[in-house]
């Protein structure tokens, strides 16, 4: 089971495409913190956060986690926490999953960069809720809710994204 990202903005799922935002830096074979690359690969999705103040809790047989307004994800690379959850207030550089915007009410943590971590190769890149325009995201892959919500329900825990 693969969901299919190109560079054109095209997802595919079970054999529908489905619309999504990539990287502002296009989809890259090599990444480095901060480029607004997609990174291209065959990743599996590691667990599903959402806010429940917002949505309920997903259908979907990954593990899954309610976030908290404390909650980060570390992108300081000399950090010993680089492409790792923290909490906030964190001692370096981490960005905030607790948004106004929505984009993160519901994602998936791509494993990508996590096994081994690699200093500044690249950290955060989720599979998240796109803005209304699918405007390109700092790395990440970006889906409208309920595509996202249906790839979830869908997904088994052997599944991989496949990107680029």
């Amino acid at each position: 089971m693969t969901l299919t990202v190109d560079a054109d903005g095209k997802a595919v799922w079970r054999g529908r495409e489905l619309r999504c935002a990539i990287g502002r830096g296009g989809i890259a074979r090599t990444k480095a913190e901060g480029d607004g690359a997609t990174p291209a690969g065959r990743f599996p999705l590691r667990r599903v956060l959402y806010r429940a103040d917002r949505i309920g809790a997903p259908r979907t047989a990954l593990p899954r986690a309610a976030i908290a307004p404390t909650d980060g994800w570390c992108d300081a690379p000399a950090d010993a926490r680089y492409n790792r959850a923290v909490s906030h207030p964190y001692k370096a550089r981490a960005e905030r999953l607790w948004r106004a915007d929505g984009c993160y009410d519901l994602l998936a943590v791509i494993g990508f960069n996590d096994d081994p971590v690699v200093a500044g190769a690249g950290s955060a890149i989720f599979l998240h809720v796109a803005r209304p325009d699918f405007a390109p995201t700092e790395g990440c892959v970006a889906l409208a809710l309920g595509d996202l919500r249906e790839v979830l329900a869908g997904w088994q825990p052997e599944g991989r994204m496949v990107i680029g």
